[in-house]
């Protein structure tokens, strides 16, 4: 009868402390998130505050009883939010598509097809990861200005069109399939080509996605290199419109109407992740486990 009692004592223990680390567990995370997720709401907050109101807070408010929208008028009339938002989607559309074509080719060479020297060649485009990006853009930037493709779409799209990662995440996925289907299918006469796009590419297309959401993302927010290259407004990308908004749109003291373009350019890259964000986690435990 002790022993039983001992038991049910032991048993319950058991279960208050799994309870009670549940209980830090999930307030932990609630914690983490609300320090994730405050950032996104300030910005948003202070987007939908008029130009007084805000500029009269002497202590910030983190609420508001007179919410307007105006500041998201002015972020397409007063300035060219739009033109940036459409340079922004032509630029990363031909910069993910093109680099999904190199990727898917160059992956395949690495992990399907045998040539002199693959082990040594794919070792070398490895090594190209441990180049600082400094050195890289220097480079880019010398080719194309000599090629006078500066203040230019294609100026803009070619150095982007190749990943290193990106290539060796998808070999990684594509050796993954099993060599019986290969050969299999040469003996039926298929074409590299064709076994390409007929069997690894649907296989693989979890990774195909991840690369294409994560390369968006890149596009989306890229800043250095479009900076560099470009210096008519005509092509600039969101990332520096939101420099030349504060510098010579907005003035640098209204926040609010910053906070509204900021709002409106982060809101794609929220919702394109939000919508696919399990492919994005399969696909990269996909290409990271083999098996």
């Amino acid at each position: 009868m002790e022993n039983k009692t001992d038991y049910q004592k032991i048993e319950r223990n058991t279960k208050l402390q799994k309870r009670i680390g549940s209980v830090i567990t999930y307030v932990c995370l609630s914690i983490w998130g609300i320090m994730v997720l405050f950032p996104f709401y300030w910005m948003i907050l202070t987007s939908v505050k008029s130009y007084g109101a805000y500029n009269s807070e002497h202590v910030p408010r983190f609420f508001t009883l007179s919410p307007t929208l105006q500041n998201y008028a002015d972020a397409f009339t007063t300035v060219s939010l739009g033109n940036y938002l459409l340079n922004t989607t032509v630029f990363t559309v031909i910069t993910t598509f093109l680099m999904l074509f190199v990727t898917t080719f160059a992956a395949f060479a690495f992990a399907r097809l045998d040539f002199k020297g693959k082990n040594i060649a794919f070792l070398c485009f490895l090594s190209l990861m441990m180049i600082p990006n400094e050195l890289v853009i220097i480079t880019n930037f010398v080719t194309v200005t000599n090629l006078d493709m500066r203040n230019s779409f294609p100026g803009l799209i070619l150095p982007s069109v190749t990943s290193v990662f990106y290539i060796y995440l998808l070999k990684e996925n594509f050796e993954q399939i099993p060599d019986s289907l290969y050969f299999a299918a040469k003996v039926d006469g298929t074409s590299d080509l064709k076994y390409l796009f007929k069997v690894m590419v649907p296989i693989s297309r979890p990774t195909l996605i991840t690369i294409t959401i994560l390369k968006v993302i890149e596009c989306w927010n890229s800043y250095v290199w479009p900076r560099l290259i470009t210096d008519d407004a005509n092509y600039f990308l969101v990332s520096n419109g939101i420099q030349e908004i504060r510098e010579n749109g907005f003035g640098r003291e209204n926040i609010p109407a910053m906070m509204a373009a900021v709002v409106v350019i982060s809101v794609p890259l929220v919702v394109l992740f939000l919508l696919f964000r399990r492919k994005v986690m399969e696909g990269v435990s996909r290409g990271g486990t083999k098996g």
